[in-house]
């Protein structure tokens, strides 16, 4: 099977529970890397630069753009978050399966310049429990969990044009992080990415 590394892009609205899945899947597998993006809003409580995400200011950022520094980037709740190219490039060559935790915006560049990207979007079983998960955070303003809840019906329509899909359970994260291993166990195993693989193993170049 092939040992380059699977370029994984996991996408689902605020609420979802993205990053608890992920988390729970790289404790478990150790093939992952974690991509960290940057982003130009405030840390939360907890958060560590360049272990959660690369905290810079708005300038920063735009200079990132300007010079080509991220490979994808969008605008969310007036902030940017995107993908350095630095976090991305040689990590698959290496063997590494990389996590890219974008929104929709990013995901769909991402798929454009990568057409071997595999996308994934994590949803919640249904929109109570969204709500639900985001109003028990109890960090967020109720303008703020409004937009949350109005960008993640705009998301929720994009879903189609991800490869796969997993529901987050309540209680149930340890099932997703497994579906979620289970899907890049899957894509190495494609003929796709093995083409080489019958002539090498059965020695069809010397008939």
């Amino acid at each position: 099977m092939t040992k380059k590394g699977v370029l994984l892009v996991v996408s689902g609205p605020s609420g979802a529970g993205k990053g608890t899945v992920i988390r729970d899947a790289m404790e478990r597998d150790k093939s992952f890397y974690y991509s960290v993006s940057a982003t130009t809003r405030a840390p939360r409580a907890g958060e560590i630069d360049r272990v959660n995400y690369h905290f810079v200011t708005r300038e920063r950022f735009e200079e990132f753009i300007r010079d080509g520094a991220v490979v994808e980037h969008t605008e969310y709740s007036q902030n940017y978050y995107g993908t350095l190219r630095s976090e991305t490039e040689g990590k698959c060559d290496d063997g590494f399966n990389v996590i890219l935790e974008i929104e929709v915006d990013g995901a769909s560049q991402i798929k454009k310049k990568f057409p071997e990207a595999v996308s994934v979007m994590i949803l919640p079983p249904d929109f109570k429990t969204l709500e639900n998960r985001l109003r028990s955070r109890g960090t967020n303003t109720e303008e703020d969990i409004k937009r949350r809840l109005d960008r993640a019906r705009e998301e929720m329509k994009f879903y189609g044009d991800y490869d796969y899909l997993i529901v987050n359970y309540d209680n149930e994260v340890r099932a997703a992080a497994d579906e979620l291993i289970s899907i890049v166990k899957c894509e190495h195993m494609r003929t796709l990415r093995n083409p080489d693989f019958p002539a090498e193993f059965f020695n069809l170049n010397n008939n």
